[in-house]
């Protein structure tokens, strides 16, 4: 079709402040200068436990029957010349990691098969799943790992607390704890695809007033692996923080703003076969047939979180815990349609608007509001928490048109958009009691116990994208029951046992789905079984853990995907999820250490109907049998060999490796991922200067095999009755080759 190639401004549905770079790096270092003391050993234990505190709901000890593992400060500074927490995490155990464009861009990750949105992610106790979606999109908040004190992963169904139930795993951060004295620390990195990264973090250290100040802001631009990827973050985070003898008031705030390409689409093999990097997303013919790409293909957000915390010490046996967290969020999606009708788009023919390109707008705003609040009990053997969370959720989407090719009479532009596409709204109202006990039967046994109880009220209304209409309102009432017992067989050793029960509601993305085909969509129920044992020597440490996760109507992904990126889910009414998962480690001399995971696993849904339509949309149900659930491997590992050769100096080799999976639940040939395997290297140097300065240099070299593969986009059949076969198409993630990525702090 023939267009012209004027710019597109930007029409935006929501504004807000804009914070500059400048003024957020001067926000940082004036912390540097803040009132400073020097803390007595005394005043630091009591500023630790307070701030343990904080997050004691959540996280759980070694004492509680849960599989757990845990980054510390240390281990996340190093890995922040990743640029995502999903990279930080991928060489947990039964972690695998998902890029569309390389490591920049959009990532998420998976547990044990699990996907995101059924990830319970929280910060200091403060769920920061999106209502709607329940997913965390990390590319929203670049670097998150570099403004938290530590990171707890649990796997299987995790400790109670607010937000949805976790069905895969929990991601607990915790933010930084005030530091005994002032600190600052800037870096850059410079990677390929002309990747810049930069960040400064800064803390006043505890004032003798008992104020601690600390900030952190993070930013990367990037070209991006794919064309079009490119990628423009910000983030910023700012906590101040009171604290006596027995409490601690911490305010938080964390911005972040993202623009970047979209790459969601995939491609199918034989565009990547000519051009490992090609994305057709904004792709049009100009008056001369020639491909050309609009230059504003984009997806644009912003988040902000503004958060309180309190925790007092009420006596040596009683503790307060209260938060608060509002959030905000706002942005779109800008796209180029070529040769649509405008029927499409639900413009009525007075406006006189033929068939051509459009250009869309897709915009959304939320507003969720959380409080937590809990009492904690400790004396002598017993241990219990009572506690409770509430949060109100709502949010606004609205589907415009600012640019129509044959708009003869000139009625639609970005000043005077056609804003009448769609409109719908959501409201959630999530409310969650939790009860949860330790009690110690003697030195050795200890018995654990989690009642949660979870009622969510959600409705939708409006027209959907596809003129559906949303009326959709639904109540759901969860008991989320969790029992086990740990037993210590030695100093250095320990079993634990525990067996929980979740249940879930569907996302938003899942009910849409579902009413558009006329189906029901319904909650999920998983029963959990975990047995481990964990030993630890001088010199080397072991753990395995057994686990058996019985579903019932699991939501999993069935290959498809929304216009916007979302992966389709389908009841499986039962399936399962088993395996065992081992991690070990040995430091034979103090210069070498070997540390490694991996998980072998069996992931299946019995009696799978798949669901398929004819070229004439006529539906018919296969029966499959037992099947290999989508993007379930059965074997993932990760390993990690760290040499110090010399004083300051350190070398690592990382392998990954990641069996076969499959992009749909049907088990076909065609639909299958291949496996692969990636070594990275990492090396580190450290200059000390005057002082407590110091100069690290650091070079990441990815994928140094060169290894060429790739992830499953998405997956679509048509069924042919005549045969009783399937015509196949695929879209596929092409992953980068060899990539680069230096880093340089500095810290005072």
């Amino acid at each position: 079709m023939v267009t012209h190639n004027n710019s597109c401004g930007r029409y935006r549905f929501f504004e807000a402040t804009r914070i500059s770079r400048r003024q957020m790096i001067a926000c940082c270092a004036v912390l540097v200068f803040s009132f400073s003391f020097q803390l007595t050993a005394n005043a630091q234990d009591t500023v630790r436990k307070l701030d343990e505190v904080l997050i004691q709901d959540v996280r759980v000890s070694n004492k509680t029957p849960l599989t757990t593992s845990t980054i510390d400060r240390q281990q996340l500074q190093e890995d922040k010349i990743s640029p995502a927490m999903p990279d930080v995490v991928g060489l947990e155990p039964s972690v695998v990691v998902t890029a569309e464009n390389g490591t920049v861009g959009a990532s998420s990750f998976r547990i044990r098969g699990v996907d995101a949105t059924r990830i319970n992610v929280n910060i200091n106790g403060l769920p920061l799943n999106d209502a709607e979606s329940q997913a965390v999109y990390w590319i929203n908040i670049p670097n998150l790992g570099g403004m938290a004190q530590s990171v707890q992963i649990q796997r299987g169904v995790g400790a109670s607390n607010g937000g949805s139930a976790a069905f895969g795993g929990a991601l607990n951060i915790q933010t930084f704890n005030a530091a005994s004295k002032p600190y600052g620390q800037a870096d850059i990195s410079l990677g390929s695809w002309n990747t810049r990264q930069y960040g400064i973090v800064a803390g006043s250290g505890l004032t003798k007033h008992g104020f601690s100040f600390d900030a952190a802001y993070n930013g990367l631009t990037s070209d991006g692996f794919v064309r079009g990827g490119f990628a423009d973050q910000q983030s910023l985070f700012l906590s101040a923080s009171h604290y006596t003898d027995r409490s601690l008031l911490k305010a938080i705030v964390i911005l972040g703003k993202q623009k970047t390409g979209i790459t969601w689409d995939g491609a199918d093999s034989a565009d990547l076969n000519r051009d490992p990097r090609y994305n057709g997303t904004g792709a049009y013919y100009d008056e001369f047939g020639n491909v050309r790409y609009y230059d504003n293909e984009s997806d644009n957000y912003e988040q902000q979180h503004y958060q309180l915390y309190y925790s007092r010490l009420l006596t040596d046996s009683w503790t307060l815990n209260a938060a608060f967290d509002y959030t905000h969020g706002y942005g779109y999606d800008e796209r180029y349609k070529d040769d649509k009708a405008p029927s499409k788009y639900n413009i009525p023919a007075g406006y006189g608007v033929d068939t051509g390109d459009f250009i869309l707008y897709k915009d959304m705003g939320n507003h969720a509001l959380t409080g937590n609040l809990s009492l904690r009990y400790t004396n002598g053997p017993l241990s219990t928490v009572l506690g409770g969370s509430y949060q109100y959720h709502n949010s606004l989407h609205v589907g415009s048109i600012i640019w129509a090719q044959n708009d003869s009479n000139s009625v639609i532009s970005r000043e005077h958009p056609f804003s009448d596409w769609y409109r719908n709204t959501g409201l959630k109202h999530d409310g969650v009691v939790f009860l949860k006990a330790n009690y110690d039967v003697n030195d050795d046994l200890n018995l654990y116990a989690d009642l949660q109880l979870r009622t969510i009220s959600y409705r939708l209304q409006g027209s959907d994208d596809d003129y559906d209409s949303l009326d959709y309102d639904t109540t759901y009432l969860f008991f989320n029951p969790k029992v086990g017992v740990n037993y210590r067989i030695a100093d250095n050793q320990r079993a634990y046992f525990v067996v929980g029960l979740a249940n879930r509601e569907p996302t938003r993305a899942d009910i849409k789905d579902a009413m558009h085909m006329g189906d029901t969509i319904k909650p999920e129920t998983m029963l959990d079984f975990e047995l481990g044992y964990q030993i630890r020597q001088p010199k080397w440490h072991l753990s395995a853990n057994l686990y058996a996760m019985l579903y019932k109507d699991q939501l999993v992904a069935s290959g498809l995907v929304s216009e916007s990126g979302y992966a389709l889910m389908e009841n499986v009414a039962r399936s399962y999820r088993m395996g065992i998962e081992l991690v070990g480690g040995y430091t034979p001399v103090k210069w070498f250490s070997l540390d490694g995971n991996i998980t072998l696993s069996m992931n299946k849904a019995l009696d799978y109907v798949y669901n398929v339509y004819d070229y004439s949309y006529n539906k018919y149900q296969i029966g499959m049998g037992n099947t290999p659930l989508a993007f379930s491997p059965s074997l993932v590992g990760a390993a990690i060999a760290t040499f110090r050769p010399f004083k300051n100096a350190k070398l690592q080799l990382i392998g990954k490796y990641v069996g076969e999976q499959y992009g749909d639940n049907t088990g076909r040939e065609e639909m299958k991922v291949d496996d692969y395997f990636l070594l990275n290297i990492r090396a580190a140097y450290t200059w000390k200067l005057r002082g407590s300065n110091e100069i690290e240099a650091q070079l990441m070299v990815n994928n140094v095999l060169d290894h060429k593969y790739r992830l499953s986009a998405w997956v679509s059949s048509n069924y042919l009755p005549s045969t009783e076969s399937y015509d196949c198409y695929r879209g596929w993630f092409q992953q980068p080759g060899i990539n680069f990525m230096g880093r340089v702090i500095y810290r005072f």
